[in-house]
């Protein structure tokens, strides 16, 4: 899969895609600005925007408006992509688009543990891009009432056995069930890599993949324990099944350690500890970012006809979409320049 051949015309698009995306130094401009018109006005004479928004009035647009405006340019450029791609390349984002799926899920099952049923979930940025690429019916999803109904709306489709299995349960937590679709998600990435990819991409996905799911693992013990105060048994059923750096014994070191010191010496002993000698448990979720980050846009620039360039876009076109959001409510409430970008630069 792994080819100048095979990458060629989707590596193109995306260098063109990649050339729109935001940078810092455009998002300093940004959060300086008076008002949320003002952004709207700024982002219209960007080319990543200027063409779907060009007759739109921004005076008339409201945050929430904006936010739905946003989101659908990850679902167009991901469209792009896909469109550009082979079918190997398109079952990597087939698997990949679950994400969404699961987003839209999340948010449809906290608007049902909220029981706010007289305000729905705004569906509209998700419609197009689900019709070509989910086999999700929204619409009868957002007209359940309670969980029982949301969960047998799903029989058939993929997420009714690991939401099905918490109901089974009993009293599950919104928590609970977001955790469950994580978890599949997760697991079926993990475990069908091998299938989808081989040589140099199966090596870059794992790499990408693996340090992720490691740092998430780091991030929900040190969480659970600090926050949370969850026994270790209850720890080790919610974390990711499965190993990259961080080893087994590790892993049972840290959900075990009885206190904070203790935690800390033995992650300092890890891969990441090791590597990253400024990681801290107060910072695990910055470090994340930062990770991830650095470990896709190292990947894709050693080889920039592989998966990795398809990640390493997509992950940077919804994280600027995240950044975009942020500056949003930064302008609206008046947060000084400097307070915002430290609120971007740490998503």
């Amino acid at each position: 899969m792994g080819s100048v051949f095979s990458y060629s015309g989707l590596s193109t698009k995306i260098r063109a895609l990649q050339s729109k995306l935001m940078t810092e130094e455009e998002l300093s401009e940004i959060v300086q600005l008076p008002n949320v018109p003002q952004i709207v006005a700024y982002l219209k004479r960007k080319p990543e925007y200027s063409r779907a928004w060009a007759n739109l009035d921004e005076n008339d647009l409201h945050r929430g408006q904006i936010e739905k405006l946003l989101k659908q340019s990850i679902f167009r450029n991901f469209s792009k992509i896909y469109h550009f791609a082979n079918k190997e390349q398109r079952r990597f984002l087939s698997l990949y688009s679950k994400r969404y799926e699961i987003l839209v899920l999340k948010a449809i099952m906290a608007n049902l543990f909220d029981h706010r049923n007289t305000d729905p979930v705004d569906l509209s940025p998700y419609r197009d891009f689900f019709l070509h690429h989910s086999k999700l019916d929204l619409d009868r999803l957002a007209a359940t009432t309670n969980m029982e109904e949301f969960v047998n709306a799903l029989k058939g489709n993929e997420f009714y056995g690991p939401l099905s299995r918490v109901m089974e349960h009993g009293n599950g937590l919104l928590f609970d069930y977001g955790m469950a679709l994580d978890l599949y998600y997760f697991t079926q990435i993990w475990n069908l890599r091998k299938k989808l990819f081989k040589g140099d991409d199966l090596e870059e996905i794992t790499k990408a993949y693996g340090e992720k799911f490691d740092m998430l693992n780091l991030e929900f013990i040190q969480r659970s324990k600090r926050y949370y105060h969850m026994d270790p048994a209850a720890i080790y059923s919610l974390l990711i099944p499965m190993n990259y750096k961080l080893k087994k014994e590790e892993i049972t070191a840290l959900v075990e350690a009885s206190g904070h010191d203790e935690f800390v010496a033995v992650m300092n002993r890890t891969y990441y500890g090791r590597k990253y000698p400024q990681i801290t448990p107060v910072n695990l979720e910055e470090f994340y970012n930062y990770i991830l980050r650095t470990v896709l846009e190292k990947e894709s620039r050693k080889d920039p006809y592989s998966v990795a360039v398809i990640y390493s876009y997509l992950y940077h076109k919804e994280h600027e979409v995240n950044r975009l959001t942020i500056a949003l409510e930064c302008v609206r409430y008046k947060v000084g320049q400097e307070e915002a970008m430290r609120y971007i630069r740490n998503n």
